[in-house]
């Protein structure tokens, strides 16, 4: 299996924004987090979406830590910005900020709280991709939003010429092979939830948008590479090993144990988060740590 955009596939991290004491971005944090995943064979880096606190960055901060991002990165892998927002205008705003900035592509979330209908969904992301030559990608989360985009919209809207991708995290393997059929074998699914990232490849998606990915780079990356090339016994054993970091990172709402779990890694350098959001309590603890030794990272 190959990609038709060798832009976007295989295991591309949902990477966390490092922030120090004060709650500001730490930058020198945010470049070592990169060479973590350059070393690791990454193959993308989502900059400032959901897992990097999107929400609670502004604008600003938000391009700043992005660019900071592709300037590390230095050419050595893509770079995907998080520009989604819930008014339209705003993430218009956001993406025209990012043109000529040297990202691969967007990544643009279903509006939240406003709960548009299918056809709110069509127009706001059209609106989107006409200001911009970048490559968008999808981003469906019910789970966050309220809202579901279905296939019949993501077929609609892979219409629009730099539409090329969708990050479906819903968890219903089943839909990959229906915005296969609505939207053509060339669009590009990417899965955007962990514990059943291997099973939309093996029905045909070409990727994971992986939050485990911050933590077990070179495990997703071998587990992806292996998908893609159908080798799926041998990626099925690095799965199988990551199942409970794939479900306990999400046992308090992201990225509160991700990040916690980078720091117990030393990755960053403390587990700081921007509230609402609020450090991993002492009782999730335990199981996330568990994760972490079953999955032979610690």
């Amino acid at each position: 299996m190959t990609a038709s955009n060798p832009l976007f596939f295989g295991s591309i991290t949902a990477m966390v924004t490092p922030m120090d004491n004060h709650g500001e971005v730490d930058f020198d944090a945010l470049e070592k987090l990169v060479e973590y995943h350059v070393a690791a064979g990454t193959h993308g880096i989502v900059s400032v979406g959901t897992t990097g606190e999107s929400a609670t960055l502004s604008i600003e901060e938000n391009v700043k830590t992005i660019l900071k991002t592709v300037e590390f990165a230095a050419g050595r892998i893509p770079v995907i910005a998080g520009a989604g927002a819930n008014a339209t205008s705003e993430a218009i705003t956001m993406t025209k900020l990012l043109n000529d900035s040297g990202v691969a592509g967007c990544l643009s979330v279903v509006p939240y709280y406003n709960k548009p209908t299918q056809e709110g969904m069509y127009q706001h992301f059209k609106a989107i991709a006409e200001c911009t030559d970048l490559p968008q990608i999808l981003y469906n989360v019910p789970g966050r939003t309220g809202s579901d985009m279905l296939p019949e919209t993501v077929g609609r809207l892979a219409e629009v010429k730099n539409i090329v991708a969708i990050k479906e995290a819903t968890g219903d393997v089943s839909r990959v092979a229906k915005i296969k059929r609505l939207a053509g074998e060339e669009f590009i699914v990417l899965s955007g939830d962990d514990a059943t990232g291997l099973e939309s490849m093996k029905a045909g998606g070409e990727g994971v948008i992986s939050v485990t990915n911050n933590v077990a780079a070179a495990d997703m990356a071998k587990m992806c590479n292996l998908a893609l090339a159908g080798k799926f016994e041998e990626a099925e054993a690095i799965n199988q090993r990551l199942m409970a970091l794939h479900k306990n990172l999400f046992i308090e709402s992201n990225p509160i144990p991700v990040k916690w779990a980078c720091y117990k890694l030393g990755l960053i350098p403390e587990p700081v988060l921007r509230l609402p959001l609020t450090t991993l309590s002492a009782g999730a603890q335990p199981k996330v740590l568990d994760a972490l030794k079953t999955a032979g990272l610690l």
